[in-house]
C-alpha cells in the first residue's frame, strides 16, 4: 500500500494521451486540443467603430461643429465613402472607419437632420475607434495545445476562423459493476436480499463530466468465470474499463482476478486514503483498469481523485488541472486520528466549509450535500477550528 502522492505520481508518469482527430467545430465544445490554434486572420480586420456615431477626423471635432454626412457604414456592408475636412459618415457598431477618419462621436451627443449633424454637447474622451489587429494579428497563437474546449476557448477558435479542430479522442469507458447483492434501480424493494445497483450511475456520470464517453456498462454476480467474459467484453470496447467492488480480501472478491488472462500489470494495487483503501490502477492488454471500492462514498471519492486525473490525461492535459487544492476556511472543528490521508466531504456554508454528518463510506444521502473534499493529512490527531484546510471541488 502507498501514499497519496506517490500514487498520483505514479499515474501521472504513467500517462500517455490517446491519438488525435480532427473534429467539425460544432463538435469540438469539451474536447481537448491536439495542436495549437492560430488565427486565420487579424480582428478586427480594419479599424471599426466601437459605438454608433459618426466617423469624422478628430482634428475637426469641436462642441458646435457641424458636419456634412457624406454617407453611411454598416458593418459588412461595402466600405463607406472617404470624409474629409468638415465631413462625416454616419456609422454603426463593427462598421468600417471611412478613410480619413480617426475618431467616432456617439450619437447621444450630436443633432442630425438626415443631411447634416452638429456636435451638440462634450463627446470624449473615448475615440470609440477598435483598430486593426488590435486584438489579435494573423498568425498570432491564441489557444495552446492541451487547452479545454470550453465556451470562452469554443469563442476564440470560431474567431481564429477555423471550422475545424484537431482534438484528442474522448476516452471510451466500460464499467462493470460487481456483487451478488446488486439489483437494478426499481427492482431491488421487491427482493430482501438485494440492493439498488448506483455506484455506476455515479461513476458513469463523473466519467463523462471530464470527457469520457460510456461505450458499455455491466452487473455481475460474485462468479469468477462470468466476470472473466466481462473482462473480455470490456476490454475490447474502451481504452479504460472501471470495476466498482470486490477489491477486498473476502473468498469472492473477482476484481483483479477477472483480469489475470489479460496479464494485468498493477501500478498501484492499495492507497493508504481513507475512504477508498481499496483503489487500485493497471493495465491490461494496452487498456486501463481501475478499481474502485463498492461503497458509495468511498467510490464518488477515489473517482474523483483518480478517474478524474486518468481522463484528463488521456485526453493530453495534465492531471493537475482537474486535481486543483485550495485553502479553504473551516466552518467547524475536524479531527483526524487515522494514519491514511482522509478525505471529508463538505458542503459550503456561509462561515467556510462544513463536513457533512455523515461521513461513512457506504453513505449515499449525504453524497447530495457534499460539494468539497477536505485533505487531512495522516496521523496528525489534529483538531482544526475556523482555521484552514486544502479543499478540492468535488
Amino acid at each position: 500500500m502507498i501514499g497519496f502522492d506517490e500514487a498520483q505520481a505514479l499515474l501521472v508518469a504513467a500517462l500517455r494521451p490517446l491519438a488525435s482527430e480532427d473534429v467539425a467545430l460544432i463538435d469540438a465544445y469539451g474536447r481537448v486540443l491536439a495542436k495549437p490554434i492560430f488565427a486565420a486572420l487579424p480582428s478586427p480586420r480594419r479599424d471599426v467603430s466601437a459605438m454608433d456615431g459618426f466617423a469624422l477626423r478628430n482634428s475637426d471635432a469641436a462642441i458646435g461643429a457641424q458636419f456634412r454626412v457624406v454617407g453611411h457604414s454598416f458593418a459588412g456592408a461595402a466600405l463607406p465613402p472617404a470624409v474629409g475636412a468638415g465631413e462625416a459618415v454616419r456609422i454603426f457598431t463593427g462598421a468600417a472607419m471611412p478613410e480619413g477618419a480617426d475618431r467616432v462621436v456617439m450619437q447621444e451627443n450630436c443633432l442630425f437632420d438626415g443631411q447634416s449633424m452638429t456636435i451638440t454637447c462634450g463627446y470624449g474622451p473615448g475615440w470609440h475607434v477598435r483598430k486593426a489587429a488590435s486584438d489579435f494579428a494573423e498568425g498570432d497563437l491564441l489557444l495552446p495545445a492541451g487547452r479545454l474546449l470550453d465556451p470562452r476557448a469554443m469563442m476564440v477558435l470560431a474567431g481564429a476562423d477555423q471550422a475545424k479542430a484537431a482534438v484528442y479522442r474522448r476516452p471510451t469507458v466500460a464499467i462493470i459493476a460487481t456483487g451478488d447483492e446488486l439489483a437494478p434501480p426499481g427492482t431491488a424493494r421487491a427482493n430482501p436480499l438485494t440492493i439498488p445497483e448506483s455506484v455506476s450511475f455515479g461513476i458513469a456520470a463523473m466519467a463523462e463530466q471530464f470527457g469520457a464517453a460510456i461505450v458499455a456498462r455491466y452487473t455481475g454476480g460474485d462468479e469468477l468465470l462470468a466476470l472473466k467474459r466481462l473482462a473480455d467484453e470490456a476490454l475490447a470496447a474502451a481504452n479504460l474499463v472501471i470495476v466498482t467492488g470486490g477489491a477486498s480480501v473476502g473468498e469472492r472478491d473477482y476484481a483483479k482476478a477477472m483480469f489475470a488472462e489479460h496479464e494485468l500489470e498493477l501500478l498501484f494495487p492499495k492507497v493508504a486514503i481513507k475512504p477508498g483503501k481499496p483503489v487500485w490502477l493497471g493495465q491490461a492488454q494496452g487498456r486501463w483498469v481501475l478499481g474502485l471500492p463498492g461503497n458509495p462514498s468511498s467510490a464518488m471519492v477515489t473517482a474523483r481523485l483518480f478517474l478524474a486525473p486518468l481522463l484528463a490525461g488521456l485526453q493530453g492535459r495534465a492531471p493537475s488541472d482537474v486535481l486543483l487544492w485550495e485553502d479553504h476556511k473551516l466552518a467547524a472543528t475536524v479531527k483526524v486520528t487515522s494514519e491514511r490521508t482522509c478525505f471529508i466531504r463538505a458542503s459550503q456554508s456561509p462561515g467556510g466549509l462544513l463536513p457533512v454528518t455523515n461521513q461513512d463510506s457506504g453513505a449515499q444521502s449525504a453524497l447530495s450535500q457534499a460539494e468539497y473534499l477536505i485533505r487531512l493529512e495522516p496521523g496528525t490527531g489534529q483538531k482544526v477550528a475556523s482555521g484552514f484546510a486544502r479543499a478540492l471541488k468535488f
